[in-house]
């Protein structure tokens, strides 16, 4: 059992469910995320999702996507994330860390020694938001001899057998059920259904069930966790270290 599995039994004891928090590494600075990351350790994560920035984020809606043009005019590449990423490691032994990437980025820098130097860094599983199902093996080869999860996507309109296939075969991980059809973002409601679509999921999943896409306050965070094993918060978080370049008090209003 690996850290990410470790947090969600955690929080399982703990009648919670498991809070993952994601980043845009570099956004609005490589050392504001490294300082945004410690705090929501010490605020209750119990995942962090470290955002590669890419060009072309097609699944991120506007907070995202403009927190990764900025931290790409930077100058920040994986390469910059994955040493981001040993340092919270050797701060924070015990948190659960995925890497949250786009493929081009982690192709370009050769599977083989993506894998090792994300096994280097101390990366628990890794999430490819555009790698379908169908060509996800060659990567998760490589992943799977360190010790690297995958995180599997699943989408609003993803039938259950094709669920319960991606939550085969990805290690100690969880799976990513995205609650709304769109791109990224915090929303004032989430779907009527959700909570019978996460219920059927986890029927079929081996592994925990996460939702996000949309969760940006305690409440919805509450009603998932009631039919989920955890909750993701990214634009919400994103938004808000933009705009006081500090995630401080509580995390969720």
């Amino acid at each position: 059992m690996n850290r990410i599995a470790e947090s969600f039994a955690n929080a399982k004891k703990q009648g919670r469910g498991a809070f993952v928090a994601y980043l845009t590494i570099g956004y609005p600075t490589l050392e504001k995320s490294e300082a945004a990351a410690d705090a929501l350790v010490a605020g209750g994560a119990d995942v962090l999702e470290l955002g590669v920035p890419f060009s072309d984020p097609f699944a991120d809606g506007g907070v995202i996507r403009s927190a990764a043009y900025e931290a790409l005019r930077q100058g920040v590449r994986l390469r910059d994330v994955l040493a981001l990423a040993g340092r919270l490691r050797a701060k924070h032994p015990d948190t659960g860390i995925v890497l949250f990437s786009y493929y081009n980025p982690v192709f370009s820098m050769g599977l083989g020694t993506f894998a090792k130097a994300a096994s280097d860094a101390g990366i628990d599983a890794v999430l490819i938001v555009d790698l379908p199902l169908e060509e996800r093996e060659e990567l998760i080869a490589e992943l799977r001899p360190h010790g690297i999860g995958y995180v599997p996507l699943i989408a609003p309109n993803t039938p259950i057998d094709r669920v319960a296939a991606s939550a085969e075969g990805v290690g100690d991980s969880f799976l990513y059920v995205i609650t709304v059809k769109g791109t990224t973002g915090a929303r004032t409601e989430l779907p009527a259904d959700l909570s019978a679509r996460l219920e059927a999921i986890r029927k079929v999943s081996p592994i925990p069930v996460a939702a996000g896409f949309g969760v940006s306050t305690r409440a919805q965070a509450d009603s998932v966790s009631r039919h989920a094993d955890g909750y993701i918060v990214g634009s919400a978080l994103v938004r808000r270290l933009g705009e006081k370049g500090v995630l401080e008090g509580e995390i969720l209003p």
